[in-house]
């Protein structure tokens, strides 16, 4: 894979143009395609609470006041899937879809995300198809293939050029949080010092709910003497072939709304009351003695959730509003070489309207659909498919 310092196309300012295709062959989707697609929109890790954490430190020795990142943070809830098994294909049709006895008009945000947030992947995964969104959610029923495991293993090869893990005791539900902050933070550190950083944590409440997610890479660009962060992700491939418009909409859309709470965390902060009062936080529990001597390894003194959080606010500012443009690397996964680079242009109006339509959903104001005609073709892979009103 070509360095991730380097491999960038140039940028103007005024560039709002989609940038042409090469010419690749291009397919709709294949079986091993299929499981790709799965591992892009939600990774399946699952997430518990623990006595024990993780950190992650910078490998760069010039910046050791800034060299801790948790992992146990945000990336676990933004990365995990909703349910932590799914049956091979052979066994499409034999899936029980349960329901517990519910409230009359019970939402599905209600019944599944009462009290936890929302993850930008389960908007993606909602845009992608709604109706086997609802089956997931129903059946509880979801695996990781080979295919995702070889993303995740590629994710977390990209996040160790950049950092390392150090194993931290925590103590309550307070040190958890404040190692998802502090995982922010030393992100932020790392990407102001040296231009790069991996695996960024980022939340925000978006129209009432709250939402997290996990941000691939940022780099800091270098734009007529002004320094401006650019999101970039990176979905690895089986086959060496682009993928469908389906696939590309998808990947867009999860890259905006990055974007979206990135910018928002950096123009307007955190909602500290609402954010407490949502996760049942006390902002004045005292943090282990660890926990604080780690803010103090970063160059920072907290005693308590609330000190973090403040230092938190103060590091969003540290950052200008994001680049407009942003870019997917889709790289094969038999050598990491680069199948193709997708640049396009943040369209806040077309990312309102998804959002919308989605937590609409997500509310209960209307039925979940199934996927358009013309993009039928998911169905032959989807685990769902005997179902489905789509083959009533």
């Amino acid at each position: 894979m070509a360095d991730s310092h380097s491999g960038l196309p140039p940028f103007k300012d005024d560039d709002n143009t989609h940038e042409g295709f090469p010419n690749i062959p291009v397919e709709i989707v294949s079986d091993e395609e299929m499981a790709l697609i799965e591992a892009a929109l939600a990774a399946a890790v699952t997430t518990s609470r623990s006595s024990s954490s993780v950190i992650h430190s910078t490998s760069s020795s010039s910046h050791s006041l800034f060299n801790t990142r948790s992992i146990h943070s945000i990336t676990l809830l933004s990365k995990r899937g909703i349910h932590s098994t799914q049956p091979d294909i052979e066994d499409l049709g034999k899936i029980p879809i349960t329901q517990k006895k519910i409230k009359v008009n019970e939402s599905l945000l209600q019944r599944f995300k009462r009290n936890k947030p929302l993850a930008v992947t389960d908007i993606t995964r909602m845009e992608w198809c709604e109706k086997q969104m609802e089956f997931s959610l129903l059946s509880g029923v979801r695996k990781k293939t080979k295919a995702m495991e070889a993303g995740i293993a590629r994710h977390a090869m990209l996040e160790a050029e950049v950092v390392k893990k150090v194993k931290v005791q925590v103590q309550s539900i307070e040190d958890i949080w404040a190692l998802k902050l502090l995982n922010f933070i030393v992100g932020v550190h790392q990407l102001v010092l040296e231009g790069l950083t991996r695996e960024l944590p980022v939340m925000g409440l978006v129209e009432g709910v709250w939402i997290v997610g996990i941000i691939d890479e940022i780099q800091m660009l270098e734009i007529d003497t002004t320094k401006i962060p650019m999101l970039i992700d990176t979905k690895t491939r089986v086959r060496d072939t682009i993928p469908a418009v389906p696939q590309r909409r998808n990947g867009k859309l999860q890259l905006m709304f990055y974007k979206f709470l990135l910018d928002n965390l950096i123009s307007d902060g955190l909602s500290i009351r609402q954010f407490f009062d949502f996760f049942s936080l006390n902002p004045h529990s005292t943090l282990s003695e660890e926990i604080s001597d780690t803010t103090t390894s970063i160059g920072f003194t907290a005693k308590t959730l609330d000190d973090v959080v403040r230092y938190y606010i103060n590091c969003c500012s540290m950052l200008p509003p994001t680049h407009n443009q942003l870019l997917i690397r889709y790289e094969s996964q038999k050598d990491q070489s680069i199948i193709v680079e997708d640049k396009f242009a943040y369209d806040h109006g077309w990312l309102k309207t998804q959002l919308e339509t989605q937590l609409q959903v997500w509310h209960g104001q209307r039925e979940p659909e199934c996927t358009p005609q013309e993009e039928r073709w998911k169905c032959r892979h989807c685990q769902f498919a005997f179902d489905c009103p789509t083959n009533a």
